[in-house]
């Protein structure tokens, strides 16, 4: 197999009869055409590119031989006029292929191409798949289908707030337990949803003290100043959360318990077991532990449950039968509200606290889990799944549970939620539309610019940095 890059090696002159029994005879005659070989890029000879050579007469050699070929075959004159005049060797036609030499390349190209196998004569060259460069990953986009959500639920829980005042109207009061039937069960699901990889991170891991334990120290201490403000006594009791603290300690215990949940074979089973015999204990609230109990089966649910369920309640014919769910838990919201006690609404009270017999109780917790269940895949199944003008307000509903407090807290103190006017349904509307533009004001980017400092401290010196390794 012979290299195509170099012309073969000039020989000296033979004499018949050596050149008659030599390995040299082909049947084909050297040198090739001048137009088909000769160039700058290559000279056999040795003459530098560029360097112009002149033909040589035809050499004459036997007729039959010179026959074969259709036109004569100029020689060219040496550079050097004192060697003796050659002839070339005699190759085949089909292997006489004219190489030129590639020109300069970028040193990239010369790298790359050192890299690459080389291919010789006879071989088919197959050609190299140019390198791609692989595409930038998008960053992953955020869901608005959960902030969504999650406004919703925060706006219902200023609401409810705002009513407490009112409760003695039954039009304030039906609002209340429709209201607190499936407010606080959803938030827990969809806090247990968003905790499914959350000791995989150390970020996350460390928001367990950024935005628990440091904002709950702080809005105990703030909420004991306000009560101090408005004429009340000084109570400050860390162990035991005040007012709506209690979702702060109770989230905080569920997440350290994720890695448990997650081990186990059947978690939701064995949390509405924990759930319905938790009824049988008088549980105090200190650390929240009454709803940490109270609550656990709808963060548990949460926990196991995977995007495709959500998905499954986007169906036309689950929402129409949402809108009936929501409109029947409404109408029982009516019905009972005149004499229906407000406890069990709260997913905390024992047995003994409701005064139910224990069978009375498991009946009433079994149907109260029911319910909120089905009010909560109903809200999941109306919810709208785009972007909405409230989808970016629902990225910061921390802020709106923590500070939505101190304005309720000086209204009623005020008395400004207890106008005669207020009780009824023109009461409820006007209360319910100004908590809900209360929402609105504390969801908004400025709100967050504001108090960041406080709710979310960065304490990124209180942590060690990972290792490397």
């Amino acid at each position: 197999m012979s290299d195509t890059r170099f012309s073969p090696p000039v020989t000296t002159p033979r004499s018949p009869e050596e050149e008659a029994g030599g390995p040299a005879q082909t049947g084909a005659r050297w040198p090739l055409p001048e137009e088909a070989f000769w160039s700058e890029a290559a000279d056999p000879h040795g003459i530098a590119p560029g360097e112009l050579t002149e033909p040589q007469p035809v050499v004459k050699v036997d007729e039959p031989r010179q026959a074969a070929h259709e036109r004569p075959e100029p020689q060219l004159r040496t550079a050097t006029q004192d060697r003796p005049q050659q002839q070339p060797v005699e190759r085949p036609r089909q292997q006489q292929k004219t190489v030129e030499r590639p020109r300069q390349q970028p040193q990239e190209a010369v790298e790359r191409s050192r890299r690459q196998p080389r291919t010789t004569v006879g071989d088919t060259p197959k050609q190299q798949p140019q390198p791609q460069l692989e595409p930038q990953q998008p960053k992953r986009r955020r869901d608005p289908f959960l902030d969504n959500v999650k406004f919703v639920l925060i706006a219902l829980v200023v609401i409810g707030h705002s009513l407490v005042p009112t409760l003695s109207a039954d039009s304030a009061r039906a609002l209340y337990i429709f209201i607190y039937t499936f407010h606080m069960p959803l938030f827990v699901l969809i806090s247990g949803y968003l905790s499914r990889n959350f000791w995989n991170s150390n970020a996350k891991t460390n928001k367990l003290v950024d935005t628990f334990l440091v904002p709950y120290v702080i809005v105990e201490v703030g909420y004991a100043l306000l009560r101090v403000s408005v004429g009340q006594k000084w109570s400050l009791t860390i162990i035991d959360p005040a007012w709506l603290n209690w979702y702060l300690l109770a989230l905080l215990f569920w997440r350290l318990s994720t890695p448990v949940w997650k081990r186990m074979k059947y978690p939701v089973p064995v949390a509405i077991a924990i759930y319905l015999f938790a009824g049988f204990s008088q549980i105090e609230g200190d650390f929240s532990m009454d709803r940490f109990f109270g609550l656990m089966p709808f963060f548990v649910i949460g926990l196991v449950m995977q995007p495709e369920h959500f998905e499954m309640l986007n169906r036309r014919w689950l929402k129409v039968v949402s809108v009936f769910t929501m409109l029947g838990a409404a109408a029982v919201a009516i019905y009972v509200a005149p004499k229906a006690p407000l406890d069990p609404f709260y997913f905390k009270a024992s047995f003994q606290d409701l005064d139910l017999s224990w069978y009375m109780g498991l009946g009433l917790r079994a149907g109260l889990l029911v319910c909120a269940l089905a009010m909560c895949f109903a809200v999941l199944a109306l919810v709208p799944r785009g972007e909405t003008w409230f989808s970016d307000l629902g990225t910061r509903t921390l802020y709106c549970y923590l500070l939505h407090g101190i304005p309720v807290l000086v209204a009623k103190e005020m008395g400004w939620l207890e106008l005669p006017w207020l009780f009824g349904p023109l009461g409820v509307l006007a209360i319910a539309s100004s908590a809900f533009a209360l929402a609105i004001v504390l969801c908004l980017p400025e709100t967050r610019t504001i108090f960041k400092w406080v709710l979310e401290p960065r304490l990124t010196w209180l942590y060690r940095r990972p290792s490397r390794s």
